[in-house]
């Protein structure tokens, strides 16, 4: 199981269909890993920034530059993220922001100059791809690809945290490949419902292509089987999902109407006002990714 240089195991909760409840299953996920005793930076890396809203960092998406965007594209820039950290009571947060939503552009551009740099035969498109940045330079781009600017940002970051949960894009893109890359370890949340099929698949062979890409191994460290409900269709699509990842924890979360009630208080249900059966779900997937991580047991 990857860990970072600073020792923090890093996890991406991803999956491209919308819909899905995949941020609220990420602040959970970093909520119990809280109430377990463990120290947690959430990085939000979907531009429409739902995470940093569900914890109540509007103002962090809205905020002038220098954001999460700039640590991205530009690399002379990195250590400006840990001027980005913003305290939340349980966990420290790198939030969104509205620019991010030209990172898509600029990674892709930044891609395509890795494999200008590498292929002499197409050196001369450099500078006409370069004008077409806002942040990203040529220099700061080596090797045949640029799906570690995550990566490299989190370097940047100063230790001492156990767990980083990253919560990507609900697409295909640069971004979501960005997350798979730095953290290595992927959770996937799926709805209990027949359309979650296709999206499984898609994201199966996405890791799978990036794998080869970039000659990397992704570990699944689990699937949240979320909003489950007693239909014959969600029983259906459980036993599917047991059976396509028959060698990784499958967990069910019920649907419950705290679950977003909590979300729109800012909190992960561990810290919510009113008890949710679900936190047991949770609290389980906490302790399979301490034991995962080769965490030892601690009070909190």
């Amino acid at each position: 199981m990857r860990r970072d240089e600073n020792g923090a195991a890093r996890i991406c909760v991803t999956n491209a269909k919308g819909g899905t409840g995949k941020t609220t299953v990420a602040i959970n996920v970093a909520g119990a890993l809280n109430q377990q005793g463990r120290d947690v930076l959430f990085v939000d890396l979907d531009p429409q920034g739902n995470a940093t809203e569900g914890l109540g960092l509007l103002e962090a998406y809205d905020a002038a530059p220098p954001t999460l965007f700039d640590a991205l594209t530009d690399h002379r820039r990195r250590d400006v993220v840990n001027d980005l950290v913003v305290e939340h009571d349980e966990m420290d947060v790198l939030p969104a922001n509205i620019d991010l939503l030209q990172a898509e552009h600029e990674l892709t551009i930044a891609d395509l100059i890795a494999r200008i740099k590498s292929d002499p035969d197409l050196s001369g498109g450099l500078d006409a791809l370069s004008t077409l940045a806002v942040n990203v330079d040529p220099a700061g781009i080596t090797g045949g690809h640029a799906l570690d600017a995550l990566d490299r940002v989190l370097d940047a970051v100063d230790g001492g945290y156990d767990y980083i949960i990253v919560d990507s894009p609900p697409f295909y893109g640069k971004l979501t490949d960005a997350g798979i890359f730095a953290t290595r370890n992927v959770i996937v949340p799926a709805l209990t419902e027949a359309t979650s099929e296709r999206a499984i698949e898609l994201l199966i062979d996405q890791i799978a292509a990036l794998e080869g890409q970039v000659d990397i191994a992704v570990n699944t460290v689990g699937v949240v089987a979320n909003r489950v409900e007693n239909t014959g269709e969600d029983r259906t699509m459980l036993q599917w999902l047991n059976e396509v990842f028959a060698d990784f924890p499958v967990w069910e979360v019920r649907k419950r109407v705290a679950l977003q009630r909590a979300f729109s208080a800012g909190q992960s249900i561990f810290a919510y006002e009113d008890a949710v059966d679900m936190e047991e779900v949770f609290t389980e997937i906490a302790t399979e990714l301490d034991r995962q991580f080769g965490y030892a047991e601690v009070t909190a």
